[in-house]
């Protein structure tokens, strides 16, 4: 049996030696060969220093360059580095495997050919204050989303996972990785594999520790890409791929429009604010169960996230679907 695992990275360094060594802390079966390939985006923050030095005392690591930098592009660049093999792991730079991750993984694929594509619970961890309240607020179910792979509490079918691994043969039927998305090229991909007839698997007793952004400026940022690029890909299939990616849209055009709101009836007034205050008593809720004692600073990430992404949501459904645009430079700038 042979194993790939494809880690894309750009200027990682905190990470990628964190990253490198739960690989290989995983547990394998004793006919599994494993191969290791690091795409790096040309890191200019030692990164490199750290992937070349690491190679020198794991078996099979390697470092493979991504002159285009994107994530897609590194993507596709590991899954051919090592040839045909039996599957294919990907692993963020920021993502720290637990140690019965790929074990789990290749006995579900093994088990259930009808699951095309298998991942474990993330894990959110941070660096600094900042960080542990993003974290909060990204396991909440209230800040991603009724449904979302990041807050299941069980195992079971999803619409994608995280660091996911896939037979090979996923890759011959479907093709690889879009080079056209610079963000939700997975979401993409996996989409691709439930309308081919395949299904996602999340694995609850498995996880993987993620690094979340450590500023306020890199989630805005991150939010906003997910909402533009995701209209580029509901445009590329000509249909939404989730419902739910509708709703912070809806809620940006639903704060737009309370200006309006001198021009209805008193009673209509106060009908049309309920839902604004049924959000509001949604942040209070939830952000007492996440927030500790940062509660003000913490809440207030809530509605950074809904905003960014339905603000990027919309400029993509201006620039993808009125204008007919190509997908805009600035939104395929690195968000970290």
């Amino acid at each position: 049996m042979k194993l790939t695992v494809v880690i894309p990275c750009r200027n990682e360094r905190p990470f990628i030696q964190q990253c490198i060594a739960a690989i290989y802390d995983c547990a394998l079966p004793s006919d599994c060969q494993l191969q290791v390939f690091v795409v790096d985006g040309m890191s200019d923050d030692g990164t490199r220093n750290i992937i070349e030095e690491l190679c020198t005392h794991y078996p099979n690591l390697h470092l493979v360059d991504n002159p285009k930098q994107l994530t897609p592009f590194a993507f596709n660049l590991g899954i051919n580095a090592g040839g045909k093999v039996d599957f294919i792991q990907i692993v963020g730079a920021r993502h720290i495997l637990s140690k019965n991750y790929l074990m789990a993984c290749l006995e579900k694929l093994q088990a259930e050919p009808m699951i095309w594509g298998v991942g474990g619970q993330i894990l959110n961890e941070s660096v600094n204050k900042i960080g542990r309240r993003i974290s909060a607020v990204m396991s909440s179910s209230f800040g991603v989303g009724m449904g979302n792979f990041r807050t299941m509490v069980t195992s079971g079918y999803t619409d994608t996972v995280t660091s996911p691994m896939y037979p090979y043969w996923v890759f011959e039927k479907i093709g690889f990785f879009d080079e056209t998305l610079i963000r939700n090229q997975d979401d993409d991909f996996n989409f691709r594999i439930t309308v081919a007839g395949g299904k996602l698997f999340l694995i609850h007793d498995i996880s993987l520790k993620y690094y979340v952004r450590a500023t306020v400026g890199g989630l805005r940022k991150q939010y906003f890409q997910y909402g533009y690029w995701k209209v580029f890909v509901n445009q590329k299939h000509g249909k939404m791929t989730t419902i739910r990616q509708l709703f912070p849209p809806l809620f940006v055009f639903y704060l737009a429009s309370l200006s309006l709101l001198y021009i209805l009836p008193t009673f209509l007034q106060i009908i049309y604010i309920i839902p604004l205050g049924l959000y509001i008593l949604g942040l209070i809720y939830f952000g007492i169960q996440v927030s500790g004692p940062a509660f003000f600073q913490t809440t207030l990430l809530f509605p950074l996230i809904h905003l960014s992404y339905g603000m990027g949501y919309i400029l993509g459904i201006f620039d993808f679907l009125i204008l007919r645009k190509k997908p805009s430079d600035k939104q395929k700038e690195l968000s970290r």
